[in-house]
Order: structure tokens, then sequence, then C-alpha cells
């Protein structure tokens, strides 16, 4: 499809009506008669409380009239003034009862409605969060992550106000309009009516045309709001690294420059309210003059009476009160609808990483690992992995070395299929991973990362998260098998002790001692260990290390470092450089060859010594 043509799609689709058409399914669910028969309900109480409310001014005008001829009511017959009072007071608390009526009604609508419209919302939220967790690794890498949950979190809520609005305001605004008509063109014939619908289209028109002008100063508004809302996400889970660099005051202004520009935008698109509540209000005013000029006219020539003032008055007051917030919901609406349509926005976000049609579970016997011929690049113009070919066997030790963008992590990700390579294939027991599901190869998949980033939760959570379903004693096990228990001895809240943001209260060993205990529980055939000590002082890092070597027993395990000390042990250790395999063998092996590997180890040794010296 040429670009132009997608952009019209995708225009067309997040349209105010595309965005309807696709939320309708959420209102209306196939799979819930009960919601369904709630609505019917909701809709037959609209009309009731609509037959109430357009039946009351029938009563004023009847007790008006009663009140205003004391001999009698005008059509009823001559009566005695005790009589008229009876009927005044009669048609007066009629009016009252019809007043009472008409709030039950609409309060009972949205008793009914309620649980409709709280469903709609949480299963289109649901169904954008788990979108959101099916999109790629480049995805979530390129976006910030304040502004994707800005925008669900102003689509989410602008569903339950554009519902109200759109089944509880404009329907029975129409059908009142409708009514009114009639009722106007029965009792006081054409003139009327016509300069009510003239009002109304005016009135419809202005609106419109102020608030299309006020949409573009609100689009600017929230796309100013969200990269405030950035800022200050990215600046505080970057905190610590403010205060390495004492760069308080920079984020401050940073953040405060970003403020500025909103309230700037915020300030243009409320002055433009003012402006158009001043163009409603005229055009309201000039039709309630104008109509009761004419009935006070009618009046004058004998042919109403002072009931029938009352009459047009209260029709029109009736009318006005729902289109007086016609600007407002009109606004609603339209903001409403681009906020959907920017969360149907990430909803459409294309699937770079997707399951086969019918795609089979990973099935492993011997988890082996085939790297064949794969080349890769995180953008086309930018290859890492230049026909890169490894294999691991089963039960085996491995390591991947290299200098600094060698390709080291890419592996990682490329075995969790965070990405798919351009060319070749990756293999675990003699399946490609691109043709089995995704969820059972990550099921057969463990790692422990450089950085572990861990949940804002308990320390006991964060171990259970390695397996669905865990239980204490599996949590226990775990955490004794990763050496974590010491620590957890001390604590007083044991595992129900809060480990902070991305983990913030513990340290690096500890961390990684979760992440290990993680992994232990969630007991998979192959293990990753990225780079899984190089932050950690050699002390921690030997009892890591330890640690590591438990976990490995038993399971096909491959090691990504940059320190090569940690890694001397393995059975197979592979040299990249620039994405190419340029060395592969043990540790003895490939020191006697004096390539790229002895290079790097004397170096690394060479550090190691002058940072002793300068100990001493």
């Amino acid at each position: 499809m040429p670009p132009d043509t997608a952009t019209n799609t995708a225009d067309a689709r997040h349209d105010g009506w595309g965005t309807l058409r696709r939320f309708l399914p959420y209102l209306w669910p196939r799979d819930n008669p009960v919601l369904r028969r709630r609505i019917i309900g909701a809709t037959l109480l609209i009309l009731a409380a609509k037959a109430t409310t357009l039946a009351l001014p029938y009563a004023y005008k009847r007790a008006i009239d009663a009140m205003s001829l004391p001999g009698g009511v005008q059509g009823l017959g001559p009566g005695t003034t005790s009589g008229a009072y009876a009927i005044a007071l009669a048609f007066v608390l009629a009016y009252a009862l019809g007043r009472f009526s008409g709030v039950a009604f609409d309060n009972l609508r949205n008793i009914v409605f309620e649980r409709v419209g709280q469903d709609a919302t949480r299963a289109l939220a649901e169904d954008v969060f788990g979108r959101l967790h099916k999109l790629s690794l480049r995805f979530h890498l390129a976006r910030r992550t304040g502004e994707v949950t800005k925008v669900i979190e102003r689509g989410t809520k602008s569903i339950d106000v554009m519902l109200y609005f759109l089944l509880f305001n404009i329907a029975p605004t129409v059908i009142e309009l409708a009514a009114v008509a009639i009722i106007f063109y029965i009792s006081f014939g054409w003139p009327l009516v016509a300069a009510t619908a003239l009002a109304v289209v005016l009135y419809a028109w202005t609106t419109r045309t102020i608030t299309e002008w006020r949409n573009a100063l609100r689009e600017k508004m929230n796309r100013l709001d969200g990269q405030a809302m950035a800022r200050a996400v990215d600046s505080l889970l970057n905190y610590e690294t403010v205060k390495y660099f004492a760069a308080e005051a920079r984020e401050e202004a940073r953040y405060a420059q970003a403020t500025r520009a909103y309230a700037d935008a915020a300030v243009k698109s409320e002055n433009s309210l003012g402006l158009l509540n001043i163009a409603q209000a005229l055009i309201v005013n000039l039709l309630m003059a104008g109509a009761m000029a004419y009935t006070v006219w009618g009046w004058s020539q004998g042919r109403l009476t002072v009931g029938d003032v009352v009459f047009v008055n209260t029709y029109l007051t009736q009318l006005f009160r729902p289109l007086d917030m016609l600007g407002m919901v009109y606004r609603t609406i339209r903001q409403g609808l681009i906020d959907m349509a920017a969360m149907f926005k990430l909803m459409d976000e294309p699937q770079e990483v997707a399951d086969a049609p019918g795609a089979p579970a990973l099935l492993i016997r011997q988890p082996t690992v085939v790297f064949d011929n794969v080349t890769f690049g995180y953008d086309p113009d930018r290859t890492i992995l230049h026909g890169l070919n490894l294999e691991i066997a089963a039960g085996s030790k491995v390591a991947i070395v290299g200098p600094s963008g060698a390709g080291k992590s890419t592996i990682a990700r490329l075995l969790f299929r965070f990405y798919d390579p351009q060319a070749g294939r990756i293999l675990i027991d003699g399946q490609d991973i691109r043709l089995v599901t995704q969820v059972s190869l990550r099921a057969a998949l463990g790692i422990v990362p450089q950085d572990s980033v861990l949940f804002n939760d308990t320390i006991g959570y964060n171990i259970a998260y390695g397996r669905d379903g865990a239980g204490p004693a599996d949590v226990e096990a775990a955490a004794r098998a990763a050496a974590l228990m010491p620590l957890i001895d001390r604590l007083p809240k044991r595992f129900e002790t809060e480990v902070g943001e991305r983990g913030l209260k513990l340290s690096g060993g500890e961390k990684q001692r979760v992440a290990i205990a993680r992994t232990l529980v969630k007991n998979p055939p192959i293990v990753l260990f990225d780079e899984a000590t190089s932050a950690l002082d050699t002390r921690t890092e030997q009892d890591i290390l330890s640690t590591m070597r438990g976990l490995a027993e038993q399971r096909t395990t491959i090691s990504i470092a940059h320190r090569l000390s940690t890694i001397a042990d393995s059975d197979r250790i592979f040299v990249l450089d620039q994405g190419r395999l340029v060395e592969s063998g043990g540790h003895l092996e490939l020191l006697r060859r004096d390539g790229l590997y002895a290079e790097m180890w004397n170096r690394q040794a060479a550090e190691q010594a002058d940072l002793s010296e300068a100990a001493e």
C-alpha cells in the first residue's frame, strides 16, 4: 500500500464515526445479555423521564389559567372560586409530582446504566493493556512510559463521560426538540416553530465552529501536558543519576519549561471557552426574547391566555437547559473521540513479533541452542550480527564475550524473541523459535540480567513472579538456594519486606540474588546470565558467582560477560567481534591461540594488577 494511502486509511479509521464504531462492541457486548438488558431498561427510563418532562408545562399552564380566571377555568366551563382553587392546586401538585418523577427516572436510569459504562471502560482498558504487552521491545524503547500511560488514562476516562452525554443528553435532547416542535405547531403555528428551529441550527453551527478551533488548542495543550508528564517521570526514574551530577536545578528548569508551555496553552484554551459561552448565550436569549414577545403579543390580541405565556416560557426553559449544555457536551464528546482515537491508535500499532498461525508450543527434550547464519540489525542501515553461527550443546555451560558493541546482549534479545533476525534461524532443540508460541519459548528460558529490575512490591512477590502459582514453600526454597535467607532472616517483615520502586531499597547483590531466586522458581531448562555481575564489587561478585553455579547445575547456561575471570571455567567460550564469531574454544585453548580473547584477558589482568598496586 502506498504511504499516502496508508495514512489516509489510518486517518479514516480514527475519525469520529470510525472511533464510535470501534467502541460500540464494548457498549453492546454479544456475550453479555444482562448488560444488554440494562441498556434497554435505561432507554425505557429515558423515554419515561422525557414524557414526564414534556407533560409538565401543561400542568403549569392549567394551574395559571385557573388562577387568572376566578370564575372558572377557560375551556372547562363556569365554576366557583373554590372550584378554580381546587383545580389549580391539583395541577400544581401534579406539576410537583411530575418534577419528582423526572428526577427519579433520571437517577434510576443512571443506576441501571452504571454497570454498563463501567464494564465497557474496564473491557477496553484491559484490551489496551494486553495489546501494549504484545508490542515489540522496539516500540517500548521508542515511546516514553509517561506519554503512553497518559494516553491510556485519557482514553479510558473519556469513555464514561462520553457515554453519559451521548445517551443521556444528546438523544433525549433530540427527542425533546421534535416533541416541542410538534407542540408549538399545534398550539401556536409555524412562526414559533421556524424561529426555534433557526435558533437551534444557528446555535449548533456556532458551537461546532468555535469548538473546532478550540480542539486545535486542546490538542496542543494535551501534547504539552504529555511532554511535561514524560519529563517528570523520566527525571524521577533517574533520581540517582540526577543526584550524581547535582543536576536538580537543570531538571527543575526543564520541567518548568514544559509546565510553562502547558500553562500558556491552557490559558488560550480556557479563554476560547469564554468566547464560546458568550456566543451561545446571545443566540439563546435572542430566541427567548423573541418567543416571549410573540406570546405576549398573542395575549394582547386575546388569542392566548396568561397560561400560554407560562406554557411557552416553561417549554423554552426546559429546552434551553440541555441546549445550554450543548457546547460543553459537544466539546466533551469531541475531546473524548480524540482521546479514544489516540488510544485506539496505540492498539493499531503493528505487532512486530507475532506467533505464526497455528504455532505449536515449544517442546524441549534436549535443551540445545543453535544460531544458524543469523543476521540482524536494529536499523536497516546498521547490521549488528553478520551471519552468526553458534552451537550450544544440551547441559553445557558456555560464555559469549567480546568488546563493547560486538552484539553480545543482542543475542539474548533474539533468543527471547524480542526481535526476529533479518536472515537465518535460531533453533532450540531443533525447533525454529519463530514457528513456536512466544509464551512457550519464554517459559523455557530464564535470565539474570545486569540490572535486575524488581516490582515495587515485596521480596516474596518478586521471587514468586518467576512462576504463576508459586507457593510460599517454593519461594522459601528458591530463596535458600539463592543464599538469600541470611538477608530475609534479618528483616522484621521477612518475605513481606517492600523492595521499593525498581528494587531501590536493596543493594545490587541483594537484587541479583532475588533475580536468581526468581529464576529458580521458574526452573527453566536454559538460563542466560547477561553481564549478571559486572555492576558488583569483587567480593559480592564471588558470592553471586557461587550462587549462579548452583543455578547452572543440570541446565544449559549461556553467560554473556565482559569480565573474563567470571567465565574462565566455561565448557566453551565464543568470542565475538563486530557481530562476527572470531574464536571459540576453552579458556586455556583460547589463551594459547594468542588471539582476541588472549588480548582481552591480558588487558584485564594488567588493569587488575594496576588497581591492586594503587590499593597498596
